[in-house]
């Protein structure tokens, strides 16, 4: 029974590696592409109001695929995706390395203490 919990921790901690490094968004080009962001997300990405969601120290893939689902609503009409007025058209003018490096950034940020209405 030892052995297969070490096994499987062994796996797991090397799919989580491997993971981890298979993102490839740049934190750096990240910062300087988030100034839109700050104006309702923060320049902390810990949003100032509650109406806007804190979104420093999110996982990266989550930021990356909220990003395209956004942009798709936009490019499919609303039929596929993530349809948000406001969201939608930021993702909009997005490119794929943008989404990723916004990500990468915001992943790297510290969430302040705080509770959702």
């Amino acid at each position: 029974m030892k052995k297969i919990a070490l096994t499987l921790t062994v796996l797991l901690g090397t799919l989580s590696a491997s993971n981890a490094t298979a993102f490839d968004g740049d934190a750096e080009e990240g910062k300087a592409k988030s100034a839109t962001c700050a104006a309702c997300h923060g320049p902390d990405g810990n949003a100032p109001v509650n109406i806007y969601p804190k979104i420093a120290g999110q996982h990266a893939d989550y930021i990356y695929k909220q990003l395209k689902e956004f942009k798709l609503g936009m490019t499919s009409g609303g039929s596929e995706g993530r349809m948000d007025p406001v969201m939608s058209g930021m993702a909009m003018p997005l490119s794929d390395q943008d989404m990723k490096d916004l990500a990468a950034y915001f992943a790297t940020l510290n969430m302040s203490a705080g509770t959702t209405p």
